[in-house]
Parts: structure tokens; sequence; C-alpha cells
């Protein structure tokens, strides 16, 4: 773990010199420096206790950064409930019964608001709380720009259509992302997050009925895959265990690293999206980005960290535009 916090500040060092300032728009760095200076470390310390109350905390509140951006930009909608004309994302395909944290940042926005009234926006803290899981786990710590506001609206039909199915092929994940405005590097670089989280049997179960044979770049000589294949199928037997979970990363599940990448070079990725990465990239671009993550790992982390700044920057509300939600999971009356 030293090795690994050693290696996240050596990140840290460089991407203050380099990626900060290129995606921060509107935003700023300090934002709430002077209207609430101990913003940043209350997200801090509620994040770390939820995540060594429940370690896959850390990968469900960096998912819930990404369902919310994929959805109309990073303005908190995907936390608002069911209420009056607003019909809640958390409904969705993709996040019903399967995204988490929601407690998690309710209770950190309680006791900002205990602290500064209607000052540090939801969207902030989602942001925040995902940088800082990504750093508890192992992972690049970086700068975060500050300054969203909140939507007054969710979209239940975008949060459908936008946010990627595990089953997406590489066409499929490439035309998605590019529609928020983010190019081949970042879908490579965030799809490492999946370093760290589990999933559901339901989510891959397409992938051991029906498996691709060509999901891996090397003759299988030694039966790895098929093995690897064998393993999930054992634990997701019939649609009684639809609901089991199953680790991302099945090397090191509790550490954001590079293994993921590695993972998929041996046609060990869970879901078929993050196989496609390797298995669908016939002019090699991809592939050759995986290689390099899976023999660098502060490469990964840097790209990560850039990736992370620029969809972070997705459509956020800044200014008049919103509002600071007195909680979040109702727009103010």
């Amino acid at each position: 773990m030293e090795m690994k916090l050693w290696v996240s500040l050596i990140v840290v060092s460089a991407i203050t010199t380099t990626a900060l300032g290129d995606f921060g728009g509107a935003l700023v760095k300090g934002f709430y420096k002077e209207s609430c200076p101990l913003a940043e470390e209350i997200v801090k310390h509620n994040v770390e206790v939820a995540v060594l109350k429940d370690p896959r905390m850390a990968a469900s509140l960096l998912r819930l950064q990404f369902h919310d951006c994929f959805v109309l930009g990073c303005d908190a909608s995907v936390l608002l409930d069911t209420h009056g004309d607003i019909l809640s994302e958390k409904q969705a395909t993709p996040n019903v019964n399967s995204l988490r944290g929601f407690e998690v940042i309710d209770y950190i926005k309680y006791l900002l608001e205990e602290a500064c009234p209607l000052t540090v926006s939801c969207s902030d803290i989602i942001t925040m709380a995902a940088r800082d899981s990504v750093f508890l786990r192992g992972g690049p710590w970086w700068e975060v720009y500050l300054g969203r506001r909140d939507s007054l609206k969710a979209s239940f039909a975008g949060a459908n259509q936008y946010i990627p199915a595990p089953n997406t092929s590489l066409e499929g994940l490439i035309i998605n992302f590019k529609q928020q405005g983010l190019d081949i590097q970042d879908l490579i670089a965030l799809s490492g997050a999946h370093t760290i989280g589990k999933a559901r049997c339901v989510s891959f179960k397409q992938r051991i009925v029906q498996p691709n044979m060509l999901q891996t770049f090397y003759v299988d000589e030694f039966k790895r895959h098929s093995t690897f294949r064998r393993i999930l199928r054992s634990q997701c037997k019939d649609s009684s265990r639809d609901n089991e979970l199953s680790p991302l990363d099945i090397q090191t599940p509790a550490y954001f690293d590079n293994h993921y990448y590695i993972n998929l070079l041996k046609g060990r990725g869970l879901l078929i999206s993050d196989n496609v990465l390797v298995s669908e990239d016939h002019e090699g671009e991809v592939f050759r980005k995986v290689w390099e993550y899976a023999v660098d790992q502060e490469l990964f982390f840097l790209d990560f960290v850039e990736s992370m700044l620029k969809m972070a920057n997705i459509n956020v509300l800044t200014g008049i535009e919103g509002e600071i939600r007195e909680s979040c999971r109702f727009v103010n009356i």
C-alpha cells in the first residue's frame, strides 16, 4: 500500500503542472476557500469513514459521478427522487437496484448545510467524493475544479439512453463517449475505473452463456480464459443468482491500480463492454493503449485524472444557473 501511495503522490505532482487548467472552464480551484473553508475536508473525512465501513463504497461513489455526468451533465440530477413532475433517474434500467452511495452523499450534505447553509452544491459533493474514493483505494489524488450548481430536473429517459450497457460494443462505446465530448483515449482511461468495484451476475451473464472466443489476443494454450468462464458460471448458475456479485478486477479488487488492463490482455475482463477494448479493435489503436496502461501504471494514473477532469466539466451549471439544493434529493421549494 505504501508503494501505491508513493506512486499516487508522484502522479499528483505531475498532474498539478500539466493537466490542471485545461478543463476547468467556469469552474475554479479552491472555490469554497472563503465561503466554506472546511468543505473538502468534511467530504474527505466522511468518504473515508464510509469506505472503512464498506470498502465497496469507493467504487459506488466513483460510479455515481459517471452516471450523473453522462445524463444532462455533472449537475446532480442523478440524486433527485421522484417527486411532482420529476421522474427519478434512480429508477432507470442502468441504475435501479444497482447505483449506490446516495445515503453517504445525503449525510455529507447534511453536515455541509450545518456548517455552510446553501453554499456547497450536491454536484460538487459528488465530484469531491469520487476523487477521494479513488485516492483511498490507492489511486491518484488530484485537485478538483468546483463551483457547479445543481439541476432543477432529472432525465429518466436520458439515463436509459446515455449510460452504456454492460454488453455495449466498442463502436457503441465510442459513439456514446463522443456524445459527451469524450474521445477514444478518455474511453480507455475511464474504463480503468473498473479496477475496483463489483458487478451483478445479470450484468455479465451474456458473456458466460455465449462467450466470444476471440476475447483474448493470444491462443489460450493453458485454458486460462475457459477456466475464468467456468469460475463465473459457478457463481452465476441460474437466474436465482442474478444479484450475486463478482469483482470487476479479479486480481486486486480492493486496489485502484492497472490490473484491469492486465486482465483484459488475458481475456479476464468481467463485462462484455470491458473485453471489447481488445476483442473488437480492428485498427489496433485501443489495444495499444490498453497495453501501455498494463505495463505503465503511472501513465494510466495521469491519463485517468486528465479524463476525470474532462468528464467532470460536461455541461456544468454555474453562476445563476440551477440552484444550490438544500437537500440533494429534492429541488428547493
